[in-house]
């Protein structure tokens, strides 16, 4: 494109027209490129999707973006032969052309950084019982997506202000002071930065996943969300509570699916002395191996107390995950009460009194 601008075919024209067709030709040039490139690849993704998914996603997702640099490199080129009438725009306007380019640019690395995440979440199964793996990629690929995204910004920020003379002077004063703004910036950004390293420590470290079962505030709820500064956790009716992302680097809480998703169900029964543990037992067994939420690993009845008031029991019992462990829970003990009551009345808890021979329990009337 660059020779094609230079020869005499348009050097000879009057100045305005003549980069009125430099323009057009620049622009349909570019326009050009970009729809034979996408069409071939287009092409190529709608022949054998899937064999080739990341491809296909990049296709999709840097289409606009990527014509939008092609024009705007396209527009830069053509300012170079603006006539010199045109002096007193063409500095500004060099200036527009170039942030446009540089904001296209950061779309386009920010777009294909999107397609590529998609592409390894598409192809990781979050839905198997034994998901650990999975969500521990997809927890890393997405911290790290988003902390590359700040870094294309912070760059192209940056690249920006270098087009404008003034800012460059004020950073070369900056320069000179930069121990004293450093310290200033430091103290102001103490929060900020501390949850950005919270954030990028549990990328590495990962206290913490994708689709995690914790307990944090009291609540029950699973990580839903984890960003570079906060995390979202659904709690069980829904709500959604947002926690700063150092709360999991600074704060002890439950993490019930941290080194398995398999989770082991407890269920407490307070019964009277007069109960039959065997017969207990073996009700608890039919229970939990008739329930499809029991992953038929192993189930558990032990008497943990005797009270004064009656007898304690915990039955243990595995479930392939958090959601079926409740299942599982919730059908034992409804399961074990009407049993009791319909088998075993005289087992459910009860508070007796005894009263010495011969005492008066009431008063009785006169007519007595």
């Amino acid at each position: 494109m660059t020779l094609a601008l230079q020869t005499p075919l348009f050097t000879d024209l009057d100045p305005w027209p003549g980069f009125g067709v430099i323009l057009a030709v620049a622009l349909g040039g570019a326009l050009l490129v970009h729809a034979s490139v996408y069409g071939v690849l287009h092409r190529i993704r709608r022949t054998a999707p899937e064999r080739l998914p990341l491809r296909g996603l990049l296709v999709v997702h840097t289409e606009r973006s990527a014509r939008w640099v092609l024009v705007l490199l396209a527009l830069r080129a053509s300012l170079g032969h603006l006539p010199a009438e045109a002096g007193g725009v063409a500095g500004p306007l060099a200036t527009a052309v170039s942030i446009g380019l540089v904001i296209a640019a950061a779309r386009l690395v920010i777009r294909a950084m999107s397609a590529v995440r998609q592409s390894l979440g598409e192809r990781l199964d979050t839905n198997k019982a034994d998901n650990l793996s999975e969500r521990r990629i997809l927890t890393q690929i997405g911290l790290f997506q988003r902390l590359l995204n700040v870094l294309v910004v912070v760059v192209a920020v940056a690249v920006i202000l270098l087009h404008f003379e003034s800012v460059r002077r004020v950073g070369t004063g900056l320069l000179a002071s930069a121990g004293i703004a450093g310290i200033v910036l430091g103290l102001a950004a103490q929060r900020v930065l501390g949850n950005l390293f919270a954030g990028i420590q549990i990328a590495i470290t990962q206290p913490i996943r994708v689709d995690d079962v914790v307990v944090v505030e009291g609540e029950w709820a699973r990580v839903e969300e984890i960003t570079l500064t906060y995390v979202v956790v659904r709690i069980w009716d829904l709500r959604r509570l947002v926690l700063p992302i150092s709360y999991f680097i600074e704060t002890p809480f439950q993490n019930w699916t941290r080194s398995a998703s398999q989770v082991i169900g407890t269920v407490y029964l307070r019964t009277d002395y007069s109960v039959p543990v065997d017969a207990v037992r073996a009700e608890v067994g039919r229970l939990v191996e008739a329930s499809e939420h029991f992953d038929g690993e192993t189930w558990r009845l032990h008497v943990t107390d005797l009270g004064e008031r009656g007898v304690e029991m915990r039955a243990l019992m595995t479930a392939a995950n958090a959601d079926h462990a409740w299942e599982l829970r919730c059908e034992v003990r409804e399961g074990l009460l009407k049993w009791l009551r319909e088998t075993h009345p005289e087992a459910l808890p009860r508070t007796r009194v005894v009263f010495p021979e011969g005492e008066v329990v009431g008063r009785g009337t006169e007519a007595d």
